[in-house]
């Protein structure tokens, strides 16, 4: 990882998207790294430690939302943001609700209120500033 740019792990099992965010956000002075889905994307989390993952959803060998508990829970990942990409027609509130409300037993049943270490995207583009 080059020290002097931002490192920014895209998480997707379609390499076309990887490809995308590293033209992209490449050209915006990021170093953009892939990994071809959820056990290879947590792999190097673990062992890059990206200042930021881009996690998509559905993924065949391990799901975005196994990779951010796993990432939760990993007191050397848990700070690291995350931005959840998917191409769900569902919006992401509605799925994020879900999500929380049957596997948190902080929230009551029902509360779509998103856990506030991640920040999710409901459109194609996000203006990514570090300080």
């Amino acid at each position: 990882m080059n020290a002097n740019l931002k490192c920014i792990l895209c998480v997707e099992d379609e390499p076309e998207m990887i490809d995308l965010m590293r033209l992209i956000l490449g050209r915006r002075g990021f170093e953009v790294k892939g990994a071809a889905g959820g056990v290879e994307g947590l792999r190097m989390i673990r062992e890059e430690l990206p200042d930021l993952v881009l996690l998509d959803l559905m993924m065949p060998d391990m799901d975005g939302w196994e990779v951010y508990q796993q990432m939760k829970a990993d007191e050397k990942t848990k700070g690291i943001p995350v931005i959840v990409v998917t191409a769900k027609a569902q919006s992401i509130d509605k799925v994020l609700g879900l999500h929380i409300a049957n596997s948190d037993p902080k929230h009551k049943r029902g509360d779509p209120e998103p856990d506030k270490d991640a920040s999710f995207l409901n459109s194609s583009y996000a203006k990514i500033h570090f300080n």
